[in-house]
């Protein structure tokens, strides 16, 4: 169709000029062919052109959907590559925590079989030597031979400050022997003891030791000092105390090193003989510790006042009450107190607090979180005794042993 427009064209252009430009028939004719030529040129040439474009542009189209599929092609592979990392890891970890749980299993059998070898072990022991298990009678006749006989160890246990670990304190304990070496812990001889007035001379015995101890210790490091356990009993007995107090005022010197310790719950039930026997006691420059606290609900200046420079908390229980909302003692403030602030609040009566019974690391880490000055337990050292060099030179002389065991024994 656009052939016959550029013809007619032609043709109606040549007959124009041989009827108005005055060109003769055969001009005009081959001027009105060429035109027409040339049109049909121009436009045979224009479509091809156009032509060129668009292959050009599907050819730049087919390379780049060659590019996509490419990288589609490494997308899944590294999919399958990833899925297959993920397969062999998570194999892994199972097989490591099978081989854990084996791993525990072998261990809790291990224990179950010690520990059923060490029940047999002691029944044996006990089949065997029936005066083990002796009665109350039997007993207090081997606590009144080992004090007679001085069969009185001094085993001692690390108070370290945190979070250095120096070691700041000992606490003393009294172990008693019977002939034969055996030890006679107190959950057997105290309640005996007690009964048969005894307390008085237990503390007695280990109060001298402490004393020497201490003198010993102070030659080496002036800092360190000894917590000595006193019986409620000893405290409330005025026949026992009056001596007590003479022989204290004789090594007043050592007050600074001497603390003397009893339970929280004798504390709050004591009488008040104790309580003034406690009163002269600070007359002379002696500290006291409590110790078995189960909380943090204390009357600060009635501490203050009795002469209570120390308390020990269990770890674990003294952790749960140092949470918002825990227990909080009583002082003169009123506010809120934070976790972080109580042992600052306990110094600001002169009370430092001794987070005892640590046996693990853990509690180490979750105490030193809120600054408590002290640590007691298994986890800085257990209780030991003395070197036996040091507990024959510290040993009470015979005349103190008859003196203090006359009326008692």
């Amino acid at each position: 169709m656009l052939a016959l427009v550029y013809i007619t064209a032609s043709t109606v252009g040549a007959v124009a000029l041989h009827l108005y430009q005055g060109f003769d028939a055969v001009t005009a004719a081959i001027i009105g062919a060429t035109c027409s030529l040339a049109l049909i040129q121009l436009h045979m040439a224009a479509s091809r052109s156009s032509g060129g474009v668009s292959k050009n542009e599907i050819h730049d189209l087919k390379q780049e959907i060659r590019k996509l599929t490419g990288r589609i092609a490494q997308a899944e592979e590294r999919s399958i590559e990833l899925k297959r990392d993920f397969d062999t890891e998570v194999a892994a970890r199972r097989e490591s925590i099978v081989q854990e749980m084996r791993g525990l299993e072998g261990m809790i059998q291990g224990l179950s079989k010690r520990f059923e070898t060490r029940l047999n072990s002691v029944r044996s022991q006990a089949m065997a030597a029936p005066e083990v298990s002796a009665d109350g009678a039997s007993i207090l006749d081997a606590v009144k031979d080992a004090l007679r006989e001085n069969r009185v160890d001094l085993h001692l246990q690390p108070i370290v400050n945190l979070p250095q670990r120096r070691t700041c304190f000992y606490e003393g304990f009294t172990r008693l022997r019977r002939a034969d070496g055996r030890v006679i812990m107190p959950t057997e001889f105290l309640a005996a003891a007690e009964r048969a007035n005894l307390l008085g001379v237990i503390d007695n015995l280990l109060l001298f030791r402490c004393v020497q101890i201490v003198r010993r210790l102070s030659e080496r490091d002036q800092r360190i000092g000894v917590f000595c356990n006193i019986s409620m009993a000893s405290l409330e007995d005025e026949q026992f105390f009056s001596n007590f107090l003479d022989f204290m005022r004789e090594n007043r010197d050592m007050a600074y090193a001497m603390i003397f310790e009893i339970s929280v719950r004798a504390f709050k039930t004591r009488s008040d003989i104790a309580a003034r026997n406690m009163l002269r006691l600070k007359e002379l420059g002696f500290r006291f510790s409590l110790d078995k606290g189960d909380g943090l609900n204390f009357d600060l200046p009635e501490l203050q006042a009795a002469g209570v420079r120390f308390l020990k908390i269990n770890g674990e229980r003294l952790l749960e009450e140092l949470t918002p909302g825990g227990e909080r003692p009583i002082s003169a403030i009123t506010r809120d107190i934070a976790p972080e602030d109580v042992p600052a609040l306990f110094v600001r009566y002169g009370i430092d607090l001794i987070a005892e019974k640590l046996e693990a690391e853990k509690s180490v880490i979750e105490i030193l979180e809120f600054e408590i000055p002290y640590g007691q337990g298994h986890v800085f050292g257990q209780p030991r005794p003395i070197k036996g060099t040091l507990q024959t030179e510290t040993a009470p002389p015979p005349d103190f042993i008859r003196r203090v065991s006359a009326t008692a024994i």
